[in-house]
């Protein structure tokens, strides 16, 4: 996206000069069309990506219960009820508008450089510039996106099916990563709480994951094993 809307910025910006015609009324022409283009694109692959996401979310998630459940002597038969059903429609719905946002709000970020470029006089290179930087930071944004959706997406999908299991408490561990953690976070650490609530830290109740870019995780105490 990022090199298709350089490419025709750039050209846009050398036609319009070539034509003597405005730079501003041609680059924006160009801009919402490219919008429209890049808006349908990731509209088409919102869906599959996020559908395709959360398939291996809970895949992960599975396998690594289903690990724990063997080492306590459980065989488990997994199965897809309702609310399991809902937790993951309701992540897709999630990431699909996410997914969304991200040429949304590159597009509007782009048309205010260009506008703005074109208004003080500046010349292609200046504005090249600007937009590699603005790709930088739109990259960044989509790559929190991912990990946070993640992070998210594990938490409450794991929390349904550990509950759909009769597993209704567990051990919040602390990731341990990060150079400035939440210390609310650090001293859940080892303390136990409900799956249907989490745990009250910093004005509200959360499970481990959930928070914007928590990486915290939890153990699962299950009915009739020794905790550890």
């Amino acid at each position: 996206m990022n090199k298709s809307y350089r490419y025709w910025l750039e050209v846009g910006y050398k036609d319009s000069m070539a034509m003597d015609a405005s730079p501003a009324n041609e680059l924006k022409r160009r801009l919402a069309k490219l919008g429209k283009q890049w808006e349908s694109k990731f509209n088409e692959l919102a869906k599959k990506l996020a559908d395709r996401f959360v398939d291996k979310t809970l895949r992960n998630t599975d396998v690594s219960l289903h690990s724990a459940l063997k080492n306590g002597g459980f065989t488990v038969k997994f199965t897809m009820n309702d609310e399991l059903k809902d937790t993951m429609q309701a992540v897709i719905n999630e990431n699909v508008n996410l997914i969304k946002s991200i040429p949304e709000q590159y597009h509007t970020q782009v048309e205010t450089m260009v506008m703005q470029s074109v208004s003080r006089g500046r010349d292609l290179g200046h504005l090249t510039d600007e937009l590699e930087a603005r790709y930088g930071i739109t990259r960044r944004r989509a790559e929190t996106i991912a990990r946070d959706q993640n992070n998210k997406a594990t938490a409450v999908i794991q929390s349904e099916r550990q509950k759909s299991l009769g597993i209704t408490k567990g051990i919040w561990r602390h990731s341990h990563a990060g150079k400035e953690p939440r210390q609310s976070h650090v001293k859940a650490d080892g303390k136990e709480f409900e799956l249907n609530k989490g745990l009250y830290l910093d004005g509200e109740w959360v499970l481990p994951g959930e928070a914007i870019n928590c990486r915290c995780t939890w153990s699962p105490i299950i009915p009739g094993l020794e905790r550890k």
